[in-house]
């Protein structure tokens, strides 16, 4: 117990970073994923290209390399150097946006035709049909899978530590390798644990407060 104590605040400061990066990452994604799914279904030929291409390469490429490439590929191609942190942030954001568009755009095909049709007759614009009567129901069709994704961020944001960010698993790695123990991973497996628990208490409250839409 007295070493669980000592190492604690450094176990605590590496989940600060954890937290930061897994907030910045769903405020993110989570809107920009919508938009990029309305893209994917738009007439305009060479938008739904481009987002059809942008989803392909997030989505079939490693996060892992994804977060060495903003990093170090930008810095090294001359393009733009980012800090360790906004690197990381913007790629999070980048590769969940795709998976929730396509988790997006599969539950906006699910609705049926008739409803927009329905809303034609009563006068509403299209931007007025997607927010009132489109998008609610497809939030409660697509909570599950959006529930599955943000499981995943909790674990994948253990990635950073790639290009050197003192996340919650650098933290258990450091204290580990000086100590030539165990414990510290036990550690940080069961605050990973604790972050997955809420974040599935949190989604499947929200699941019941949707039921009204059925």
């Amino acid at each position: 117990m007295d070493y669980i104590v000592q190492i604690l605040p450094s176990i605590l400061g590496g989940l600060k970073m954890t937290l930061g990066v897994f907030v910045l990452t769903l405020i993110g994604s989570v809107p920009l994923g919508i938009l990029v799914s309305l893209a994917l279904r738009s007439d305009i030929y060479l938008l739904k290209w481009v987002m059809n291409a942008y989803v392909w390469i997030m989505r079939g490429t490693p996060l892992l390399l994804q977060i060495v490439f903003v990093y170090y590929g930008l810095s090294l191609a001359n393009i733009m150097t980012l800090p360790r942190f906004e690197a990381a942030t913007v790629t999070f954001i980048l590769n969940y946006t795709a998976y929730f568009a396509e988790i997006f755009r599969g539950g906006i095909q699910s609705i049926p035709d008739g409803q927009y049709d329905g809303a034609k007759v009563l006068g509403l614009s299209k931007l007025q049909t997607m927010r009132k009567i489109v998008l609610p129901q497809v939030l409660k069709i697509v909570m599950p899978s959006v529930g599955n994704e943000v499981v995943n961020l909790v674990k994948d944001s253990s990635l950073v530590y790639v290009i050197g960010l003192g996340d919650l698993m650098r933290a258990g790695n450091i204290a580990a390798s000086r100590d030539v123990t165990l414990i510290p991973y036990l550690l940080v497996g069961l605050v990973y644990l604790v972050l997955i628990a809420i974040a599935t208490i949190v989604q499947r409250r929200m699941e019941r407060k949707m039921n009204y839409y059925r």
